[in-house]
C-alpha cells in the first residue's frame, strides 16, 4: 500500500506565478497526443497540468526517493538524474547511479516526446522499492534533460507508468510486470483509491483489494484493448437522455489525468446542457442544482454526481471536463481521469485483464 498525497496542481501553480497565459501560448494542449502520437511516447507532461495525487518510492542501493505520478495511461518509469543539468531538474531529487552499488548502467537511450519538447537521458537498472516490495533489476530512465523552464513547478520528480508493456517507449519492461514476474504479488492485479475534496487516506494498493472500499460489490469490466487500461463505453446520459457517446464510444481510465477528458463536438454539448460558459466556468450557486452525469459502460450505469464533476478553486466554479484535442482516426475516445476515479475504488486486474469499479459511499 502506497499512500497518496495530494498537491497543488501545475496549473495552479503556474497560475499564481503568473505564467499559466504564457505556457499554454507557447505549449499547446492536445490531449489526444499521449494516447496515439507518432513517437512512442506516453508520458505528454502537458498532461499533468491538473494532476493531484503523489506517491513515494525508492531507487538504488541505498535506496534514493522519488515522488512519481502513478499513471495507468503510461508504461514507463523515469526521474531526473544527476547528468541533467535542465532547469526543471535543479529543484527536484535526482537520482545517482553512481551512489548505488546495484546499479547496472546501459548505452540505450529513452526519449519521450512533449508538445514542443521533449525529455531525453539513458536507460539503466536497479532495484526499485514501491512500498515493502522490492523489484529487482527493473529498468527506468535517468533523464538528462527535461523542456521547459515551467516544468520547475511540477510537484513531482517522475512518472511510473502502470499500463501495459506494448506502449512502453524504448520496449522497457514496467515495473507491475516485473512484480509479477518476479512473484512479488499474492494477486496480479493493483487497486486505486481517489479521496474525494481535502480529504487524506488517498492510496495505490498492489496486489490486493481493500474489502472496506467494496462494501457495494464490484462490477467487473472487460479490456477492450491491452495498451491502456482501455473499455468499450456504450452512452452518455443525463436525465435520461442520450447527450454523448450515442453510438458507442472507447474509454480509457487514467490515474494520470485529473479531468474527464472527450471529443470537442461531445464537451461542447455537454457544457451548453449544463449551462456553463464555453470555458466551462459556471456560478458556484447554479452549480449546486446541477444533474448527475450517468456513464454506461458494459450495460452498467456509473454515475457522476455534480459534487465530483464541479471543482471548486478561490471562489471559481468549473467543470471538471476537457477536450481530447484533434480527433484520431481511432474513433471516439474518453478518458475516465481523477474527476470519475475519485466515485469509484478501481481496481486494475492483469490476471483476468479487466478494471473493476466498487462505488463509494
Amino acid at each position: 500500500r502506497v499512500p497518496l498525497r495530494r498537491a497543488k496542481t501545475l496549473r495552479q501553480a503556474l497560475k499564481e506565478h503568473g505564467l499559466l497565459e504564457d505556457f499554454l501560448k507557447h505549449h499547446p494542449f492536445n490531449l489526444v497526443t499521449k494516447y496515439f502520437s507518432a513517437r512512442i511516447s506516453a508520458e505528454l507532461l502537458q498532461n499533468y497540468l491538473d494532476n493531484e495525487y503523489y506517491g513515494t518510492i525508492s531507487i538504488g542501493t541505498p535506496p534514493q526517493e522519488f515522488t512519481v505520478v502513478f499513471d495507468t495511461g503510461s508504461s514507463n518509469l523515469w526521474v531526473p538524474s544527476v547528468y541533467c543539468s535542465s532547469l526543471a531538474c535543479s529543484n527536484h531529487r535526482r537520482f545517482n547511479p553512481s551512489a548505488s552499488s546495484t546499479f547496472i548502467g546501459t548505452n540505450e537511450t529513452l526519449y519521450i516526446a512533449y508538445g514542443t519538447g521533449s525529455m531525453s537521458g539513458v536507460l539503466g537498472y536497479d532495484t526499485v522499492t514501491v512500498s515493502n516490495i522490492q523489484v529487482l533489476n527493473q529498468i527506468f530512465g535517468l533523464a538528462e534533460t527535461e523542456p521547459g523552464s515551467f516544468f520547475y513547478y511540477t510537484p513531482f520528480d517522475g512518472i511510473l507508468g502502470l499500463a501495459f508493456p506494448s506502449i512502453a517507449s524504448s520496449g522497457a519492461t514496467p515495473v507491475f510486470d516485473n512484480m509479477m514476474m518476479q512473484n512479488l504479488l499474492d494477486r496480479d492485479l493493483f487497486s486505486v483509491y481517489l479521496s474525494k475534496n481535502q480529504q487524506g487516506g488517498s492510496f495505490i494498493l498492489f496486489g490486493a483489494i481493500d474489502r472496506r472500499y467494496t462494501t457495494n460489490g464490484i462490477t467487473w469490466i472487460p479490456l477492450s484493448a491491452e495498451t491502456y487500461w482501455q473499455i468499450s463505453m456504450n452512452r452518455v446520459t443525463i436525465g435520461g437522455a442520450v447527450i454523448a457517446c450515442a453510438a458507442g464510444c472507447q474509454a480509457i481510465v487514467d490515474t494520470g489525468t485529473s479531468l474527464v477528458a472527450m471529443p470537442e463536438r461531445d464537451l461542447s454539448i455537454l457544457i451548453t446542457a449544463l449551462g456553463a460558459n464555453p470555458t466551462g466556468l459556471i456560478s458556484c450557486q447554479a452549480a449546486m442544482t446541477l444533474p448527475t452525469i450517468v456513464f454506461h459502460i458494459n450495460g452498467r450505469a456509473f454515475p457522476v454526481p455534480p459534487s465530483a464533476y464541479v471543482l471548486e478553486s478561490n471562489g471559481y466554479c468549473s467543470l471538471g471536463f476537457q477536450s481530447m484535442g484533434a480527433p484520431t482516426e481511432a474513433g471516439e475516445l474518453w478518458i475516465l481521469g481523477d474527476v470519475f476515479i475519485r466515485e469509484y475504488y478501481v481496481i486494475f486486474n492483469r490476471a483476468t485483464n479487466m478494471v473493476g469499479f466498487s462505488r463509494l459511499p
